[in-house]
C-alpha cells in the first residue's frame, strides 16, 4: 500500500511540473489561442484513448460505441449547463453522465459483452447509433439536430489537464490491481481464465463500464470548450478517430495512448493549411505505421514509475553493501 502511494506521488510529482510548465508557456504568451485549442483536443483524445484501451487494448473486446457514451456526456453537460449556467451546473451535468453513460454501459455490457470479435464490435457500433438516433428524436430535451448553442465555456486547459491526470491515474491503478490483473488474464486466454475460476463477463464489464464513463467526461469536456453539440459530431467516424489513436500508440499501453494522441494532434496541428492534402498525409502516417510497426509506435511498452524506482533502490543497496 506504501509503496503504491509512493508511485503516485510520484507520478503526481510529474504531472505537477508538466502543468506549471504549461503555465509559464501560457503566461509568456508563447501558447497562443490556437495552439489552445489544439491542446485543449489533445488533452480531450487522452481521456477518450484511454479509455478506450482500457476496453481493447487491456480486455480484449473490440468496441465501437466510444462516440455513443461522448454524446452521453457532451449532452448532459450541455443541458445541464443551459438550465443552470454556473460551474455547479456544468459540473453537476458532468456527473450525470457519468452516471447515466455508466448505467447504459452496465445493462448493454451484460448481453453484449459475451459475444467476440466482429459481432461484438457490430453490437456497440450499434449502441452508439441508437444513443445517436435517441438524441436526434427527444427534441424537446436535446433540440433534435438542430444542436444545443449558448453553452458558457467552462471548461479550460486546466480543466482537461486535471481531468485526464486523473483518468491515467486511475486505469494505471486499476491495471495494476487484482481485477486489472483479471482482466488482462481474460485478454490473454478467456477459456484459460475461466477454467480458473475468473468470471470473464463481469472483468470485462466493469473495464466496459469505465471506459465509457470516462468517454463521457471527455464528452462533457468537449461541450463546454466548443460551446455548442450536434449529434452529427458524435457519428461513427468519431468512434474510428478514437481508435485510431489508439491503434496508432499500440494497443495495451496506456503511455503508447499518450503518445499517440499528441503525435497525432501536433501533427494535425502542422497539417492544418494543407486543406484536402492534410487528410492524405494523416492517412500515409497510419498506413506507414501500420506496415512497419503494426504494434503501434510503443507496442505494449509502457513508461514504469516502479522499475525507475525500484532501479534507484538496487543501485542504493549496492553502494550500501560495498561501503560496508
Amino acid at each position: 500500500m506504501k509503496k503504491n502511494l509512493k508511485y503516485n506521488l510520484t507520478w503526481l510529482g510529474l504531472a505537477i511540473f508538466v502543468y506549471v510548465v504549461l503555465l509559464v508557456l501560457y503566461n509568456t504568451g508563447v501558447i497562443t489561442m490556437f495552439t489552445d485549442r489544439i491542446i485543449v483536443n489533445i488533452g480531450i483524445n487522452i481521456i477518450l484513448a484511454v479509455g478506450l484501451n482500457l476496453i481493447i487494448g487491456f480486455s480484449g473486446q473490440f468496441s465501437l460505441g466510444h462516440a455513443g457514451f461522448m454524446a452521453i456526456g457532451a449532452y448532459s453537460g450541455a443541458i445541464m449547463s443551459i438550465n443552470n449556467p454556473t460551474y455547479g451546473g456544468f459540473f453537476s451535468g458532468l456527473l450525470v453522465g457519468m452516471v447515466i453513460s455508466g448505467v447504459v454501459a452496465l445493462v448493454v455490457g451484460v448481453p453484449t459483452l459475451r459475444l467476440k470479435g466482429d459481432y461484438l464490435a457490430i453490437a456497440t457500433l450499434g449502441i452508439s447509433e441508437i444513443i445517436r438516433i435517441l438524441i436526434v428524436n427527444m427534441r424537446d430535451i436535446t433540440n433534435g439536430p438542430t444542436g444545443i448553442f449558448g453553452i458558457l465555456q467552462f471548461t479550460t486547459w486546466e480543466t482537461v489537464y486535471a481531468f485526464a491526470v486523473l483518468t491515467l491515474l486511475i486505469v494505471s491503478n486499476f491495471v495494476h490491481s487484482g481485477p486489472g490483473r483479471a482482466t488482462l488474464a481474460v485478454r490473454e486466454d478467456e477459456i484459460a481464465a475461466e477454467s480458473m475460476g475468473v468470471n470473464t463477463t463481469k472483468y470485462k464489464v466493469v473495464a466496459f463500464v469505465l471506459g465509457a464513463i470516462t468517454a463521457s467526461i471527455a464528452g462533457t469536456l468537449f461541450a463546454g470548450y466548443q460551446q455548442s453539440v450536434f449529434p452529427k459530431d458524435y457519428g461513427f467516424m468519431k468512434s474510428i478517430d478514437i481508435l485510431i489513436i489508439v491503434v496508432f500508440g499500440g494497443m495495451g499501453s496506456t503511455t503508447g495512448a499518450v503518445v499517440s494522441a499528441i503525435v497525432l494532434g501536433v501533427l494535425n496541428m502542422f497539417l492544418q493549411d494543407f486543406g484536402y492534402v492534410r487528410m492524405i498525409v494523416y492517412a500515409l502516417a497510419l498506413i506507414i505505421i501500420m506496415i512497419f510497426k503494426p504494434s503501434g509506435l510503443l507496442g505494449t511498452w509502457e513508461f514504469s514509475v516502479k522499475k525507475i524506482w525500484q532501479k534507484f533502490t538496487k543501485g542504493d543497496d549496492a553502494d550500501a553493501s560495498i561501503n560496508s
